[in-house]
């Protein structure tokens, strides 16, 4: 009698053939892709590291409201210190398998180097980061009256949270680290609902109120003291194809947003178009044109001038 059930119940199933399978698929895969070649370990950075590098961020960027239930102000710095040390740590192992992935026939002593100046880089972008952050959560409570205070805001908020992903991932994206950027912007994706893309280029003063829905595509340009409210979309409006039938990427396609726009719940704004300077574009509007500065875009408005 075998005295180790689970290996009983094993033998039930085709695990050999499956194996086998699945090792097949793979092949044609990396043949397909032109990377058939001895992987040797993980090549790409992992999610589960990633988001407890963001999570140990939020807690170094706010550690009195994000950080540990019981830490005490007399405790902030070396708290801070501690966990910094450790993503940065982590940080620095995950840059490197992106940079093995991107950089191949790189030596990878070059990756290190590279690694470990481009974390060095971004720790040292993190006071502004949280100067700029802390003008995000005051937009929202000024923008928000049902908002009681501050920490509400930054407890609270689902645009709130998305900013702070936001404004991380966009610094690994400008830094040429695209995989780790949209890891980060993905998790607070899941989480709100709200998908920005990490080569957004968001201004000061940034409110996303309710937030669930909106979506803001990677060219998008959004100025300073923009609110924007749930279900929006900064889109495209339509897809240029290469010579060989791909998309093309990198073209400007999504929208301009001047400062002091503010785009109410379900509007959809696509195509590199301009909302010029201190617009309001109202609920539901479908818009594919540039407005001028100061325009109030209604789907009434829209009516009377097609």
């Amino acid at each position: 009698m075998n005295d180790n059930p689970s290996q009983d119940r094993a033998a039930d199933w085709p695990l050999d053939s499956v194996v086998a399978e699945l090792r097949q698929v793979r092949h044609e895969w990396r043949e397909q892709q032109g990377r058939e070649r001895d992987l040797g370990s993980r090549e790409l950075p992992a999610l589960h590291a990633v988001h407890e590098v963001v999570d140990d961020l939020c807690g170094i960027l706010f550690p009195m409201r994000l950080g540990p239930s019981d830490l005490s102000k007399e405790s902030e710095d070396y708290y801070v210190g501690h966990r910094l040390g450790h993503a940065l740590t982590m940080l620095h192992g995950q840059v490197k398998l992106e940079l093995n992935y991107r950089l191949q026939g790189v030596s990878p002593a070059d990756h290190d180097q590279e690694a470990r100046g481009l974390v060095r880089a971004f720790a040292l972008l993190l006071p502004e980061l949280r100067r700029q952050l802390d003008q995000d959560v005051v937009a929202a409570y000024r923008g928000d009256p049902a908002a009681t205070c501050v920490d509400e805001i930054l407890l609270c908020y689902p645009g709130i949270f998305a900013v702070i992903h936001h404004r991380i991932a966009s610094v690994f994206y400008r830094s040429g680290l695209p995989i780790i950027a949209r890891i980060v912007s993905e998790k607070a994706h899941s989480v709100t609902g709200i998908d920005i893309h990490p080569g957004a280029t968001i201004g000061r003063q940034f409110f996303i109120d309710h937030g669930t829905g909106v979506v803001i595509g990677e060219t998008a340009v959004i100025g300073d003291r923009v609110r924007l409210y749930q279900a929006v979309t900064l889109g495209a409006v339509r897809f240029s194809e290469d010579d060989e039938g791909g998309l093309k990427k990198g073209e400007a396609r999504h929208p301009v947003v001047e400062d002091d726009v503010v785009i109410y719940a379900g509007a959809t704004v696509l195509g590199r178009i301009t909302i010029g300077r201190g617009s309001i574009i109202g609920g539901n509007v479908w818009l594919t044109r540039s407005v001028p500065p100061g325009s109030n875009i209604t789907q009434a408005t829209l009516r009377q001038t097609r």
